[in-house]
């Protein structure tokens, strides 16, 4: 099942090129009341307006699975793959890591990081994907507009594999 939440959320656009600025993502892996849980696959990526990734953020799977055989569950984050995950040679330096256990988490990204102090300005979504095996699948979409006039923090959340997600830009 495809869930796919949005939060519309908007900011006064500056000329040129973005100014360097640091992003975090915070977000929830509910614990769910199953026989067997697995820990979620997730992607989180920046897109475009026209729906194209402008970068990859992080990509959690199984990194340490023996002979790689967590990269053959990766397909499984079906919006990401068919985006950027199928031309990705994985794992991705610097973006890749391992999966997380049901909880609240929070990945932080400086401005050098992922291309983002070189993103043009405009309106573009963060997208979190999350996967798990012998579970479903979830989309959030939290909109902003880029660079930043000061602070910015936009929330969102799931309903199935994601809690609440929140995107904070300094």
């Amino acid at each position: 099942m495809k869930l796919s939440h949005t939060l519309a959320l908007s900011l006064p656009l500056a000329s040129g090129w973005a100014m360097a600025a640091d992003l975090s993502v915070k977000f929830e892996l509910p614990q769910l009341n199953v026989a067997e849980y697995h820990k979620p696959y997730v992607a989180v990526w920046i897109e475009r307006a026209d729906q194209t990734v402008a970068s990859n953020l992080s990509l959690l799977y199984d990194v340490k699975k023996k002979d790689n055989a967590g990269e053959k569950w990766v397909k499984d984050l079906r919006t990401w793959w068919r985006k950027a995950g199928r031309d990705a040679k994985l794992p991705i330096d610097g973006v890749s890591g391992a999966t997380r256990a049901a909880g609240t988490h929070t990945l932080s990204f400086g401005p050098a990081v992922n291309g983002l102090d070189k993103l043009p300005a405009g309106d573009y979504k963060l997208v979190i994907e999350a996967a798990r095996e012998a579970g479903g699948r979830e989309l959030v979409k939290v909109p902003f507009a880029w660079p930043a006039k000061g602070k910015l923090a936009a929330n969102a959340a799931g309903k199935e594999e994601l809690g609440a997600v929140s995107v904070q830009i300094q």
